[in-house]
């Protein structure tokens, strides 16, 4: 059985068709993922399909995150995204970037704080403001520190502010990630070089 979409069938706006598009697309990609694992486990591979199976996996992972943001963004945009929040760790939102863009480009520190976050979405928030820092600022490392209800990083350059704070719609990722987190009552500022991300508590 399919999901439901929470949707009046009368309904046409854009928004709804946005919606749409990315509950229909997560099938066919999530069959896309589940072969690509599959084709990489058979030994008779070699060295180059194995690579190329690989690059599809990771392919089509990326492409249903960003199926994801924007089902987020639409649903946020429409007036139906009904958060489910719980409490967290600060510390530990911040982790899950530094697992998915790596502990070399992510030097995470801080006691981190409480906080009541949607905490898969979040924390695919905060890693999508970390990951535009880094590839609109054309940098390798940034410093991540997790202190009460704030993670803040260091450094967001010049160039790469306003597609972080999503003043200039470049990276799906952060926009999303910002209307999210004021959505939720918190906020993403930059002052000069530092990016602040307050979650609400």
């Amino acid at each position: 059985m399919s999901d439901a979409l929470p949707l009046p069938q009368h309904d046409t706006s854009f928004e709804r068709l946005v919606m749409l598009a990315a509950h229909d697309l997560r099938t066919p990609l999530a069959t896309i993922f589940g072969f690509s694992r599959t084709l990489g486990r058979d030994a008779t591979l070699g060295d180059q399909q194995r690579k190329y199976v690989e690059m599809i996996e990771t392919a089509s992972g990326q492409l249903t995150e960003l199926i994801a943001e924007l089902s987020l963004v639409s649903r946020i945009e429409a007036g139906r995204y009904q958060a489910k929040l719980e409490d967290a760790d600060s510390l530990a939102v911040a982790r899950y970037a530094e697992g998915h863009l790596g502990a070399d480009r992510v030097g995470l520190s801080g006691p981190g704080g409480r906080v009541v976050v949607d905490r898969e979405p979040v924390e695919r928030a905060v890693s999508a403001l970390i990951q535009a820092a880094l590839r609109h600022g054309a940098q390798e490392h940034v410093a991540v520190v997790a202190c009460g209800a704030e993670i803040t990083v260091e450094r967001v350059t010049k160039h790469a502010a306003p597609v972080v704070l999503g003043q200039e719609i470049r990276d799906l990722g952060a926009a999303a990630a910002v209307r999210l987190i004021a959505f939720l009552g918190g906020a993403v500022t930059i002052d000069g070089e530092l990016l602040t991300i307050r979650l609400p508590q």
